[in-house]
């Protein structure tokens, strides 16, 4: 097929046009809205695991305020640490990387109070977007845990009984 030089000329330009548009530094720090944090949270706790070992890196475990957790009932691990009280998640420099709230929340049947993304009604509407959506509509709580942890999370129940809170989990 014959293209005129001015037709190629017009496809070129546009092509970098689309180029230039697409670009951009990867440099850019993301602050507390990971929209865009694929299958597990920007957070330490959340992250994927097969052993306490891949959690918070970079972090010295004996600094956390309870023995680092690997949740093999969760589907790829779930990092998290043991606590007593909702202050000693998120108490280690470095431990929490955005400002959304961390509880300490009993985990189903163990026992053992662990920390959690929050996702209980204050803390949704304390979101940095003020609770409202691109489109105008409401923050429920499961899309801000697929918002700002991973967009396989939803907000449940931690289970345990009476202690239970609502927490962003896969």
């Amino acid at each position: 097929m014959f293209r005129s030089p001015r037709s190629t000329a017009l496809a070129f330009f546009f092509s970098l046009g689309v180029a230039a548009a697409c670009g951009g530094s990867d440099d850019a720090k993301v602050e507390s809205t990971p929209s865009d944090a694929g299958a597990r949270t920007p957070e330490n706790t959340g992250k994927s695991c097969a052993g306490p070992v891949d959690c918070y890196p970079g972090i010295d475990a004996g600094a956390l305020q309870g023995e680092v957790q690997c949740l093999d009932r969760v589907t790829g691990g779930y990092c998290t640490h043991l606590c007593k009280t909702d202050a000693d998640c998120c108490a280690v420099p470095g431990e929490c990387d955005t400002n959304l709230r961390q509880v300490c929340a009993p985990f189903e049947s163990t026992g053992l109070m662990m920390c959690f993304l929050s996702c209980e009604g204050e803390d949704v509407e304390k979101a940095p977007d003020a609770g409202v959506v691109a489109d105008g509509g409401e923050l429920d709580d499961t899309i801000f845990c697929q918002t700002y942890a991973s967009s396989s999370f939803k907000c449940r129940s931690s289970g345990g009984g009476s202690k239970n809170r609502k927490v962003c989990v896969p």
